[in-house]
């Protein structure tokens, strides 16, 4: 039984286990751990599992997994299941955990897969927890249809937006009523902003950075759509800048030949990205596609501003003049412009405007309430009282 999976006092709440890709730290994972605490600080029975371990770590190497760290409130991040994600030894590890759970929340798209396989013919229902643009990731018929098969064995689906939840609908025939719209969504007391400059110069001292330069995070994965290269070029056009990159993936060996790369400083995954937000004086997000973004939602209560292509749904957490820049994607130049007026005008107002902007519209506390509800009535619809008492797996 995964850690923190414990009976519901009252035996009228239904008990969650959250299910996430691997233990590294990404945005769908990243939720899952915020969501997972505040459960378990309101009563309700939560436990936390990930499909595989942190992909730095190699199995057999005796390496300790950086995504398994205690969090601010001490529990232990994510039970690692198995060796890979869609493994049979790390299918089987996830039916049978899911028998201590009344409802799993899947998060991500290789945890659909993964509930949809492993939880077939067991009484247990699960929620597909959608953070993509679904335009992006069904860009062809293979994926539609694998998705459609995937989706439509899940009790419910979650997604961010109104018109994601549109798009899953049309793209993937599913029933009226079977989609949800819940926001993205962080809390806020993990991402606390920089208590002046003193907490700058350390959290930057700690993550080996240089202490009196302007400094630009860039956060996700090393991958195509995320487009690390316009980050690169962006630095060759501010020359006083230093971009520090917390992220790992398939171009990284590539892109650190960039001309612009000796002002890189590449840290890897971090197992937390709270010390780079308080060491930024800003994000800068280059992606020619997203949902919503979970980093700039982070960044945002940290109080730092953003500089971002304008894709997805990015525009609800970055307004635009307000609260940072946003910019057409595929743009360096454009980018550059933006943010070199970004850090050189009032970064400190449109920081705190951003992290007002989060509060009000994206901080935990104020969806949790939307989760608890869908979860209680995916478990109702899902029991059969005459045979399967409240709280019973």
């Amino acid at each position: 039984m995964p850690d923190h999976m414990s009976a519901d006092p009252a035996g009228t709440r239904p008990r969650v286990l959250h299910l996430i890709s691997d233990s590294r730290r990404g945005g769908a994972q990243n939720f899952a751990r915020d969501l997972h605490r505040e459960l378990g600080r309101r009563g309700q029975s939560s436990a936390l599992c990930a499909l595989a371990p942190h992909p730095a770590v190699h199995p057999g190497s005796g390496e300790s997994d950086p995504g398994d760290c205690p969090d601010a409130s001490g529990l232990r991040t994510a039970a690692v299941l198995g060796p890979g994600r869609l493994r049979p030894s790390t299918l089987r590890a996830l039916r049978s955990a899911a028998r201590a759970a009344d409802v799993v929340l899947a998060h991500g798209s290789d945890t659909l897969a993964a509930c949809a396989l492993a939880l077939a013919g067991t009484r247990t229902p699960f929620v597909y927890v959608s953070v993509g643009h679904p335009r992006y990731w069904t860009a062809n018929r293979l994926r539609r249809t694998r998705g459609a098969a995937l989706m439509h064995r899940a009790a419910a689906v979650t997604t961010l937006t109104d018109e994601a939840r549109a798009v899953l609908q049309e793209q993937f025939a599913l029933p009226d009523g079977k989609v949800h719209v819940i926001p993205n969504s962080r809390a806020a007391e993990s991402y606390p902003p920089a208590d002046g400059r003193d907490d700058r110069r350390a959290a930057r001292h700690a993550l080996g950075l240089p202490a009196d330069v302007l400094l630009v995070a860039w956060i996700g994965a090393i991958a195509p759509e995320k487009r690390l290269d316009l980050a690169l070029d962006v630095l060759d056009r501010l020359p006083d800048v230093r971009l520090a990159v917390a992220g790992d993936g398939p171009l990284r060996e590539s892109l650190a030949r960039h001309p612009a790369a000796a002002r890189a400083h590449f840290l890897g995954p971090l197992p937390d990205p709270a010390p780079l937000y308080r060491a930024a004086d800003a994000l800068l997000l280059t992606s020619d596609s997203e949902g919503v973004p979970g980093a700039l939602i982070e960044a945002a209560l940290a109080g730092v501003p953003a500089v971002a292509t304008d894709v997805g749904w990015v525009r609800e957490v970055v307004r635009d003049g307000a609260t940072g820049a946003l910019v057409a994607p595929g743009d360096p130049l454009a980018l550059a412009e933006a943010l070199g007026k970004v850090l050189a005008v009032n970064r400190a107002g449109l920081g705190a405007a951003a992290r007002v902007h989060a509060l009000e519209h994206f901080e935990l506390g104020a969806v949790v309430d939307a989760w608890q509800q869908l979860v209680a009535e995916v478990w109702t619809a899902g029991e059969a009282p005459a045979d399967r008492p409240a709280g019973e797996g």
